[in-house]
């Protein structure tokens, strides 16, 4: 009696996402239960502010005209398809909202005010303080019809008060917030980019290649960063991407240390000397085979080197040599309420979220040191 056999080929085990390595680091980061929450809040919080304008905005998300469906949140349509004749609508003007009830419907943000729009039905002169520490009758009392209007609601009303300009202080907290963490990655990725490249040939080629690189950094790194972004300020116009050109210029030097440590250990390990042997190329063996290893250390920097990006851009706007006036911003907030002491809640408003984004990202940073921790990846 002969035994069947099965010779049906067995396939190979799934691979998954990440390597057995990466799944413990994973585990490692989870662990510290702080810096696991706190990257999701910080995650929620920067997705939301990406949609900012879908809730905060002086425009109507979706609105219904004579059966013509537009879109007031991405289109910028002129008064005169309501009947008026100006080039930009005002959607809160009382003419352009009846004409539109009148002949459809609006479907607006849950505040209707944006980030440079003001609020001409304050009770005094601005700066104001938040609604809920006013009564219905004053903080009604900039109405025509006082208590009894119908745009005195929640909608209308200034849930953390006014700035000195009557600039709603909330959607001006959610567009900084945005633009100043966009500001933070954005400089962060460009550094870690050009600091690990330039560590990445220190490091590898020695010799004089890392002896004159050396001195180039020391030059570059003792030059005095404030006076010469003041000098640029004074001659170039003010904005994003020209002050994140000239951050740049001198943040990078930070990511350069540790790489070149990590590639002049490496370099003489055996498996590069076979790379070499081999005839792989230069490039070939940095970018597989060295770089790996030298991201890890590098990794556990980006959160901490995110947080003092976003801390210098509010400085410059609080110095006022950062984004162009008007723009959205928790420095400008900060400056704000040091002019106007009278009004509080202007600066704690702008420390409380500072705070709170900061200490977010230091948690997620002391997180990632953990997960990457040697003796913990065993």
């Amino acid at each position: 009696m002969t035994a069947i056999t099965d010779t049906t080929p067995i396939a190979p085990p799934r691979k998954g996402l990440l390597s057995p390595t990466n799944k413990r680091r994973w585990e490692n980061f989870k662990a510290n239960r702080r810096g696991y929450w706190s990257l999701w809040i910080f995650l929620v919080i920067f997705v939301l502010s990406l949609f900012a304008e879908c809730i905060a905005n002086d425009r109507p998300i979706l609105a219904s005209y004579k059966g013509e469906l537009l879109f007031p949140v991405v289109i910028a349509y002129p008064e005169e398809k309501f009947g008026g004749f100006l080039a930009e609508t005002d959607y809160r003007s009382d003419f352009i909202t009846e004409e539109i009830e009148a002949n459809g419907w609006m479907i607006w943000p849950p505040i209707r005010y944006s980030y440079s729009s003001t609020n001409s039905n304050i009770p005094h002169s601005a700066p104001t303080k938040p609604f809920w520490l006013m009564s219905k009758e004053e903080r009604c009392s900039g109405y025509p019809d006082g208590t009894a209007d119908v745009n005195c609601n929640w909608h209308n009303l200034n849930w953390l008060g006014t700035d000195d300009q009557a600039r709603d202080v909330l959607a001006r907290v959610i567009y900084g917030f945005r633009i100043s963490v966009l500001f933070g990655l954005a400089l962060t990725i460009c550094s870690a980019v050009v600091g690990v490249t330039a560590g990445a040939i220190q490091g590898y080629f020695g010799g004089w290649t890392d002896l004159l690189m050396q001195r180039f950094i020391e030059i570059w790194s003792s030059m005095p960063v404030l006076y010469i972004l003041l000098i640029i300020a004074a001659i170039l116009p003010p904005g994003f991407w020209i002050l994140l050109g000239i951050m740049l210029l001198f943040s990078w030097v930070g990511f350069v240390g540790v790489v070149r440590a990590e590639f002049l250990r490496a370099r003489n390990f055996e498996y590069v000397r076979a790379a070499r042997a081999l005839g792989v190329g230069n490039a070939t063996i940095m970018a597989r085979h060295l770089l790996p290893n030298a991201m890890v250390a590098t990794l556990t920097f980006l959160p901490f080197i995110l947080s003092g990006s976003i801390t210098t851009l509010t400085s410059l706007d609080f110095l006022g040599f950062g984004m162009p006036p008007g723009s959205p911003s928790l420095g400008e907030l900060i400056a704000q309420g040091k002019e106007n002491l009278q009004a509080p809640w202007l600066g704690l408003t702008a420390f409380v979220v500072m705070s709170v984004m900061l200490s977010l990202l230091i948690f997620v940073g002391e997180a990632t040191r953990d997960a990457f921790d040697p003796r913990k990846a065993l």
